[in-house]
């Protein structure tokens, strides 16, 4: 279901406050922060708030940091004992910085000589980094500059300019241009390649393809190679370029290529590594058929092609899929004559071991990646520029699994198919391991 920008803000201020707790519970006794909380209600203290108890703890804990700095720069000192060359305390100074909470205001101890560089709270710095990870989140999330400013000032009482919104969302380019151009593995089991739209404003507000290619390594792990803009609509000239920039990066070798009907791509993969096997996906294939079906006749036509693609040989398939075009061809021969263009990609899946049909029986590993990234998409509308669209697609793609426990249930899934694939692929996905 698509998310419209009026519900972003809310979203994220559900997700920001679950973070919150979250962050607050990890490494704290529990004893003593239920004494802390507990004194606080005694003494009619609020939580949070500019005078409450988290307030007051961050600016502890901020002020408590650089103290220890200071007499460890000053030879570990008491207050007021010289250090070398006459070395002092020369009080503190006032400094506001911008926390998960708020506002904090801050004092910070200075040096007689000025050569004081605190580390937990640098000179000059405005803003704690979890602040640029909560904007960072938020624009991932699809909400605009001005609704992240206003985000930030309802919930936390902060004032952020849209400058520097822009600002820091602006550092992950250096980073997105290393990962971009990162040297990749020699050897990935499966890959499965998509393309996405997006809408960008040049001159004219126009949809633009984003090719997506995501890759399972050798030990099981989601690895998202890429994202690349294209021109026009998607085409396996331009796939070609994709695939080659991959190789180009270390791809020695990939077994299985999952990806959609479209047409001249199985030329262009097997161009680029001759000895991939290219898999179409079922599902693109079923949803491909009822574009050329009427909807009442959408359920009989995906109950008679299930024998086709469940099949335990390619004969078995080829039987199932002539009685399926006898019962068929006259009233959708469009349906069969798709089946029958696609079938030197569909019939390699059915040699495969069990637990390799289950894993790439389906695009939905990709599926799943592209349902979040249109998600995030849709609750921005469009873009000005193409660096805006992959800019956006990026951090997107950052916020992704933040507790890493997706990424854990993907490996575990994957166990089993990699031993399988060891024995079929006769030591490629071994040497990918050496």
């Amino acid at each position: 279901m698509t998310t419209t920008t009026s519900e972003a803000p809310a979203r994220a201020k559900r997700a920001g406050a679950a973070g919150a707790a979250a962050s607050a519970g990890d490494g704290i006794d529990e004893q003593l922060a239920a004494m802390l909380v507990e004194r606080a209600e005694s003494g009619g203290m609020s939580l949070v708030g500019p005078d409450g108890l988290l307030a007051k703890l961050t600016k502890l804990v901020l002020e408590t940091g650089p103290e220890a700095e200071m007499a460890e720069h000053l030879g570990g000192r008491e207050k007021h004992v010289r250090g070398e060359g006459g070395n002092v305390r020369n009080g503190t100074r006032a400094k506001t910085v911008l926390a998960d909470i708020g506002p904090v205001e801050l004092d910070v101890p200075r040096d007689r000589d000025g050569t004081f560089r605190p580390v937990i709270v640098r000179k000059r710095q405005r803003r704690l980094s979890g602040v640029d990870d909560m904007v960072v989140s938020l624009v991932a999330e699809g909400l605009t500059t001005g609704e992240v400013q206003a985000h930030l000032a309802e919930v936390y009482g902060t004032e952020l300019s849209r400058e520097a919104i822009s600002d820091i969302t602006d550092r992950v380019l250096e980073g997105m241009a290393e990962w971009q151009s990162r040297p990749l593995d020699a050897v990935y089991p499966v890959v499965f390649i998509d393309c996405i739209h997006v809408k960008i404003r040049d001159g004219q507000v126009a949809n633009r393809p984003v090719y997506v290619a995501l890759g399972v390594t050798v030990d099981g792990e989601r690895d998202i190679l890429a994202l690349w803009a294209g021109d026009g609509g998607e085409g396996a000239k331009y796939w070609l370029r994709v695939l080659t920039e991959i190789r180009n990066r270390g791809v020695q070798d990939v077994l299985i290529m999952v990806c959609d009907g479209l047409k001249g791509l199985p030329d262009a993969i097997g161009q680029v590594w001759p000895r991939t096997i290219t898999r179409t996906c079922v599902v693109h294939l079923l949803r491909n058929s009822f574009r050329y079906a009427s909807r009442k006749d959408w359920a009989a036509i995906a109950k008679d092609l299930k024998p086709v693609y469940t099949a335990p040989s390619e004969a078995a398939a080829f039987d199932r899929f002539a009685e399926f075009a006898a019962t068929w061809e006259k009233k959708y021969p469009a349906i069969i004559r798709l089946w029958e263009s696609a079938w030197a990609e569909f019939v390699p899946f059915l040699r495969f071991d069990v637990e390799i049909r289950k894993i790439i029986c389906t695009a939905s590993a990709i599926e799943s990646l592209n349902a979040w990234l249109r998600r995030s998409v849709n609750a921005r509308g469009h873009f000005p520029t193409e660096q805006a669209a992959l800019k956006h697609l990026y951090l997107a793609l950052v916020s992704l699994d933040p507790t890493r426990r997706g990424r854990q249930r993907w490996t575990n899934r994957w166990k089993a198919a990699l031993n399988a694939f060891d024995m079929t692929f006769d030591g490629r996905l071994s040497a990918g391991r050496s």
